[in-house]
């Protein structure tokens, strides 16, 4: 048993705010409150631990997560940064320790943040002439790339927008290097992947880092390399975090001749809800809206799946006992996936199955008409 004790403890709970003491018992809390705890749970095998004055407050869980692009992010070039120039810079720095022909990978670029908006490939070739670069976006639905990329993945100018995806072209038709949605994939597939020990161990790595913003659990949206890397540090009791982990819609047939289920695990990896995209995001002007973006008066955003073809995959996955998980940014997409639950909530009672705890992820915009509808349907934000 470990007492913690003269600390300055936020417990978040209403009738029992403030406390100054915690008992723990092999990783679980038995009481809270004042220093009188000290004197009843003191016995000989109990540890003391006087924190003078130090606060504890719970641990965060980030709802919305992708832990092996994190821990993979954390060694790339990091492309947050205040201008495009400075993004360019860091980049080449990169460059000068990587041998010729290498990938460079970085994650964060946000054009919004950029006077000057999105990158051109061309920036990116003066840099790096002999390396192929790849630069995801800050909301992973874009990215940045130079012609040697291009190169690899054999996009030109005539190549054709992929289902769901669209290679940025200038009025000349020339495209410029940034890829949205499923266009992304293009040149994604031609980058070599890391391999399991690999994911396993930055994830592993990545873990401290987490603590330090205070972050104890997460729900993970990577793909199944994460949860085989997951599994494994589970296995060797080095999973030091609480992971709710989701299933990419495209396992959801795998997932159900396995028999998962949503809740399926233990307090440090359990199975979440099956994960699909019904638009795209707000940054790269995919989120998919009932008016067009301004300035772009053709431009609605990206319908990935309408109420129709979510409740399809819905029904398929409630009635096997697993909830679903469904990214929705934009008003119309929010609305879809809205219309779609609607009917799952009675498709659920006609068909006697347990309510799942189905979500919508980001419920970024929704209009106004909408906007008591995930109460009334019990649907998680």
């Amino acid at each position: 048993m470990h007492i913690l004790t003269n600390a300055k403890i936020h417990t978040l709970d209403s009738h029992n705010p403030q406390a100054d003491t915690l008992v723990v018992d092999h990783g679980v809390f038995r009481a809270v409150g004042d220093s009188a705890l000290v004197s009843t749970y003191t016995k000989s095998d109990c540890e003391v631990e006087d924190l003078r004055g130090a606060t504890i407050l719970p641990g965060l869980v980030d709802a919305h997560f992708h832990l092996e692009q994190y821990a993979l992010s954390l060694q790339q070039v990091n492309c947050e940064t205040p201008t495009k120039a400075a993004c360019i810079e860091q980049v080449a720095e990169a460059v000068k320790n990587a041998p010729s022909g290498q990938w460079i990978i970085g994650h964060g670029w946000n054009q919004n943040d950029w006077q000057v908006g999105y990158g051109h490939a061309s920036d990116l070739d003066g840099v790096a002439p002999d390396n192929p670069v790849y630069l995801t976006a800050k909301s992973l639905h874009a990215a940045w790339v130079n012609h040697a990329a291009l190169k690899h993945a054999s996009i030109n100018d005539s190549t054709p927008n992929p289902q769901n995806g669209r290679v940025a072209r200038d009025q000349a038709g020339i495209a410029t290097g940034i890829l949205f949605e499923t266009a992304m994939e293009l040149v994604g597939y031609c980058i070599p992947k890391p391999n399991q020990n690999q994911i396993t161990s930055a994830i592993k790595a990545a873990i401290p880092t987490l603590w330090e913003i205070g972050l104890t659990g997460v729900h993970d949206f990577d793909r199944r390399s994460c949860f085989i890397a997951l599994q494994k540090l589970q296995n060797s009791g080095e999973l030091k975090l609480r992971v709710l982990k989701s299933i990419p819609i495209g396992d959801l047939d795998e997932a159900i001749t396995l028999g998962l289920r949503s809740g399926f695990g233990n307090d440090f990896l359990r199975v979440g809800g099956i994960k699909t995209f019904a638009d795209g995001a707000l940054g790269p002007r995919t989120a998919a809206l009932l008016s067009p973006y301004e300035g772009e008066e053709e431009n609605c955003g990206m319908l990935m799946l309408d109420s129709e073809q979510l409740f399809e995959l819905s029904s398929k996955a409630s009635m096997h006992g697993l909830s679903m998980a469904v990214h929705a940014i934009g008003d119309r997409a929010n609305r879809e996936v809205l219309d779609a639950y609607a009917v799952l909530r009675e498709f659920e009672i006609e068909n006697n199955l347990k309510p799942q705890r189905h979500r919508i992820e980001h419920v970024q915009l929704l209009h106004p008409a909408d906007k008591h509808r995930l109460a009334a349907l019990n649907i998680i934000a």
